[in-house]
């Protein structure tokens, strides 16, 4: 059969293929767990999937874009310290705090000796602008970051660099201002959301649900991204980023906007977080964890959104179980799981998925005949 009719079949399958795959995902995440697991392993599997945002926005950054960040721990971080600010603030009122020398300031700004909430503290009493800052503060700081950068054509390893700077410089910041941000013991007593107790059971369900429905929605949105022309011109300017420079296109701000869509993702995630946890912390911003979160995308495939979820799932749910069985070994089963998957699947788990059933399940999508779409005015 001439390749030219077999093209419209292949491509059904594909489509087939991707649809599978997300629906697998979701009847797992909406079905099947909630039914196996009880309330404390569903809040832990929650906990696991705000990881899944970052792992999901570095498919569309590293695995479209080309561009590898070693930092995105910031992003998670900023977006679960702006959430935590407000359960904090809420958790602050004057009569919780009439034992302290300064009622209605958190009580590590007391324990400090600061007399007065800090100006920039003060819109997050707000739910409103909390919600808008969890998103356009990591925002505002992955815009700055990258168009200094790349306006400056900094890519490739030295942009991964000056990304694992930043986030070393923002933890000890964060370490270092122990007044305003907690110190090291981070921000911590997290118990209501507008009057809701979120520490109750059915508190922790709901919030696994939201969870869900929001991871799914990213999803969704970074796959039409993908199928757009936006999401074309990506891996072209992956691949060959001097010719799409050429053809007309400004690369540097499409590489601005694919790192400021992953800051943003990763920044629900830790809002996301902070409310299941119950707590954010500087730990959570350093290098150590930018790197394991580029783990759990390239144990489920850098080009694959449902197979960035199942990475961070088997990662972190490997984690668990070595931790809580061998304590003492757990840190060498970890190194050992991460180099077997790496040996035995370098495309990740989408790759397995993939080679058995002789494609990549619909998620790598193929590259135009034409090339690089023709620039419109």
């Amino acid at each position: 059969m001439p390749a030219t009719k077999s093209l419209p079949r292949a491509a059904l399958a594909a489509l087939r293929g991707e649809w599978l795959g997300y629906a697998v995902l979701a009847l797992v995440l909406l079905v099947v767990l909630p039914l196996a697991c009880d309330v404390f392993r569903l809040n832990l599997i929650g906990k696991y999937l705000s990881y899944a945002f970052v792992a999901v926005g570095l498919v569309m950054l590293w695995g479209y874009g080309g561009v590898l960040s070693l930092g995105q721990g910031v992003f998670f971080g900023l977006g679960g310290y702006a959430m935590a600010m407000f359960l904090k603030l809420e958790a602050s009122d004057a009569k919780s705090t009439a034992i302290q020398s300064t009622p209605g300031i958190p009580d590590f700004m007391d324990w400090n000796q600061l007399t007065a909430l800090p100006w920039w503290w003060e819109p997050f009493r707000h739910l409103p602008l909390a919600l808008l800052g969890v998103v356009a503060v990591p925002v505002l700081l992955a815009f700055v970051v990258g168009f200094a950068m790349f306006r400056r054509r900094v890519g490739g390893v030295y942009f991964a660099i000056i990304t694992q700077a930043v986030a070393l410089i923002l933890s000890v910041l964060i370490i270092g201002q122990q007044g305003y941000t907690g110190g090291v013991n981070g921000i911590t007593d997290l118990k209501t959301l507008l009057g809701w107790d979120i520490r109750t059971d059915g508190a922790r369900l709901v919030l696994y649900f939201v969870n869900v429905a929001l991871l799914l929605g990213a999803m969704a949105l970074c796959r039409w991204i993908q199928h757009t022309k936006l999401g074309v011109l990506l891996l072209a300017m992956r691949d060959k980023e001097d010719r799409v420079r050429f053809s007309g296109y400004d690369v540097a701000m499409f590489k601005v906007f694919v790192f400021c869509l992953a800051a943003a993702l990763a920044a629900v995630g830790g809002a996301l977080f902070t409310l299941q946890v119950g707590f954010m912390s500087p730990s959570f911003v350093g290098i150590v964890p930018s790197i394991e979160m580029v783990i759990f995308a390239a144990v489920g495939g850098r080009m694959s959104l449902v197979g960035a979820v199942w990475g961070t799932l088997l990662v972190n749910a490997g984690k668990t179980y070595f931790s809580e069985s061998f304590p003492d070994l757990w840190l060498f089963l970890m190194a050992a799981l991460f180099i077997g998957v790496v040996v035995a699947f370098p495309d990740g788990l989408a790759g397995l998925y993939g080679k058995y059933l002789g494609r990549r399940a619909g998620e790598t999508p193929q590259e135009p005949a034409d090339g690089i779409p023709a620039k419109t005015a």
